[in-house]
């Protein structure tokens, strides 16, 4: 890793490989603090993410530094890839594990043939519902935050592309995917429609991001790899 403060001002796309329980933004900033401390760089520089992912989600999360921000909008519009786990059989407010279950239904009937044959329902343009846990705004207010007041609000639906749906493991009420969609897509919101349209109930239980674009994964640093390496004096 031998970059110096002048390719950072320059101009660097970073991928890091975002650990759960961590928000983008504070893994950003834990990258600008190393960054600043460790490495050298003006409190002034500029950083930033190109696509946010939830704390419940672990995987890619694109960087920019320096001139490189300039192609946050960019590589914000590139399609991304995911995997993760559909647990059938209750929903969440949330749609993930960030709430308890507040309804149970039936799986006895889901077969595998049922799922392989709903799946073909989301393939293309389909019009999705972002969860209320969301950062969207409505009347200039999150949507989380009218969630968590309790108060009902009206959340208009958009339109996205699911350009790949993949079944990976099926080991009921666990249903593994692989999903490659557009920019805007909520896991969150495809999981409990799935659930819907299985004539059950579902919720997110695992995602990762692992491609944004040609962008991979598998490429990119660990958070705390990547903080630890200029901790140590190596930059």
């Amino acid at each position: 890793m031998k970059l110096t403060i002048e390719d950072f001002q320059e101009g660097q796309v970073l991928l890091i490989d975002k650990p759960l329980n961590w928000t983008s933004f504070q893994a950003v900033n834990k990258l600008k603090y190393t960054l600043i401390n460790k490495v050298g760089l003006p409190k002034k520089f500029k950083i930033g993410h190109a696509g946010t992912l939830d704390p419940l989600a672990s995987g890619l999360l694109l960087v920019c530094t320096g001139k490189f921000t300039k192609r946050i909008s960019e590589l914000q519009g590139q399609a991304k890839e995911y995997t993760g786990t559909i647990t059938v059989g209750g929903t969440t407010p949330s749609y993930d594990l960030e709430t308890e279950i507040n309804e149970t239904f039936p799986i006895e009937h889901i077969s595998n043939e049922l799922i392989h044959e709903t799946v073909k329902q989301f393939l293309g343009e389909i019009d999705q519902r972002p969860p209320i846990f969301s950062a969207l705004k409505k009347d200039g207010i999150r949507l989380y935050e009218h969630a968590r007041a309790g108060e009902e609000v009206e959340i208009p639906t958009r339109k996205t592309v699911i350009h790949e749906f993949e079944i990976t493991r099926i080991a009921l009420p666990e249903i593994d995917f692989r999903v490659v969609c557009s920019k805007g897509t909520y896991i969150r919101s495809l999981a409990f429609d799935f659930g819907k349209e299985l004539h059950s109930g579902a919720h997110l239980s695992a995602l990762r991001r692992t491609k944004i674009g040609d962008y991979k994964v598998e490429d990119g640093y660990d958070l705390e790899a990547f903080v630890d390496y200029f901790s140590e004096d190596k930059a």
